[in-house]
């Protein structure tokens, strides 16, 4: 009995009071958490006022803390989600497959023929590309530069547009630079044009989540900021929509690629600093 009450007296000597910073280090992996669901809230609500942004918005944003290819990560499942929801909200699906297969499969070819852009030796000027874009996008949008696409035309020129598009989101996560424009060019009316954004994103999203995958880049890491995402997305698309009505979308637009382009500076101007400190120190 004595033997035992030395062996447990032993083992209680080699107890150790943890220090309290360890406490901190909770709260540290809740800050990423906040930082996703206040981003991707935006985001919904960018999505849900103009119908579109939620990628660009998201992945600019997250970036700012973030290489673009873990941001992406995060983005892919409530893209998808979202984007599945809009592709069968409308009459015009056969249509928009009809027209767009050009368009959508050779997104999917430059996507996979790009697959390693994102980890591979070049990964580090993703960010410098993906603000040049940003500031790109919201010069486009906030001058209405428009052109048109004859229907005879739509098909192979489709086909270089999807290429190019893919080869673009390979290496950012963007998908709306140069498909976009083209999908104005063709005549589309806006409610056809709302379901076709939807069609052709899910289509990219799901070519994109299987890059990502064979990276090791979307794994069971990303499943608990998957799910934060989707949820602040669905209300930030809940109360954009409520709001639609009750504010003009158009001056919402305008400084939302106001926005942008400052968004954009700011992540090209961060990532040639980086860059270039870098490569003084190596």
């Amino acid at each position: 009995m004595f033997h035992a009450f030395v062996i447990a007296e032993g083992l209680l000597c080699k107890l150790q009071i943890v220090p309290c910073a360890s406490i901190g280090q909770c709260d540290r992996m809740f800050e990423p958490l906040l930082l996703i669901a206040a981003t991707f809230l935006l985001a919904g609500f960018v999505k849900g006022t103009i119908g579109l942004g939620l990628p660009t918005v998201s992945i600019g944003l997250l970036s700012v803390a973030m290489p673009p290819s873990r941001a992406l990560a995060i983005v892919i499942v409530p893209a998808i989600v979202t984007n599945v929801w809009q592709t069968f909200v409308g009459p015009y699906l056969r249509d928009i497959i009809r027209r767009l297969w050009p368009l959508m499969a050779g997104t999917v070819a430059g996507i996979w023929l790009n697959a390693g852009m994102l980890t591979g030796p070049y990964a580090r000027y993703g960010t410098v590309v993906l603000g040049v874009l940003l500031v790109i996008y919201a010069i486009v949008g906030l001058s209405k530069f428009s052109f048109s696409v004859a229907p005879s035309d739509e098909k192979w020129i489709g086909g270089i547009v999807g290429v190019m598009t893919g080869v673009v989101c390979a290496a950012t996560g963007i998908q709306v630079v140069p498909s976009m424009p083209f999908m104005q060019a063709i005549g589309m009316e806006k409610d056809e044009l709302v379901q076709a954004l939807g069609v052709f994103f899910t289509v990219a999203t799901v070519a994109m989540a299987f890059n990502l995958t064979s990276a090791g880049l979307l794994s069971a890491a990303t499943a608990l900021p998957g799910a934060v995402a989707m949820a602040a997305a669905f209300a930030g698309m809940f109360t954009g929509q409520a709001v639609r009505s009750r504010m003009q979308a158009e001056v919402f637009r305008r400084w939302f690629l106001i926005a942008m382009i400052f968004l954009g500076i700011y992540l090209t101007g961060s990532a040639i600093y980086n860059i270039l400190t870098n490569a003084s120190t190596s």
